[in-house]
């Protein structure tokens, strides 16, 4: 199966929060998925680290390899998923959530999140 992987998503995972489920550690730690992190996300998170809304242990570089090592791909967005954004209702303001939701219904990935904006579009 294919996921797309929302930001806090897998910085909560990185980090070992304990506000992410079993069932969504099972669905990263299993082999057989396709896992994927926009480069949306990446854009995100280096915004926030830039204003001080985020901190991060290691460096954005370290993120990367991380995503390498454990075998989760960057996604980028193209025209397709831009599209589809603007198909969207608008249940969430926040631009990165709403274009990684468009990449998830563009590339038919489930959406790994535990942010109840992004479900209404899941629903």
């Amino acid at each position: 199966m294919n996921y797309l992987i929302d930001t806090h998503i897998l910085l909560w995972y990185i980090v070992g929060d304990n506000r992410i489920k079993t069932e969504t550690k099972n669905i990263l730690e299993d082999s057989s998925n396709a896992l994927f992190f926009s480069n949306v996300s990446l854009w995100e998170i280096a915004i926030k680290i830039n204003i001080g809304k985020l901190k991060l242990k290691g460096t954005l570089f370290d993120l990367k390899l991380f995503l390498e090592d454990t075998g989760i791909a960057i996604l980028e967005f193209d025209f397709f998923d831009l599209q589809t954004l603007q198909q969207l209702p608008f249940y969430h303001q926040d631009p990165f959530d709403r274009l990684i939701v468009a990449q998830g219904k563009t590339k038919e990935m489930d959406v790994i999140t535990n942010d109840p904006q992004i479900k209404k579009y899941l629903e």
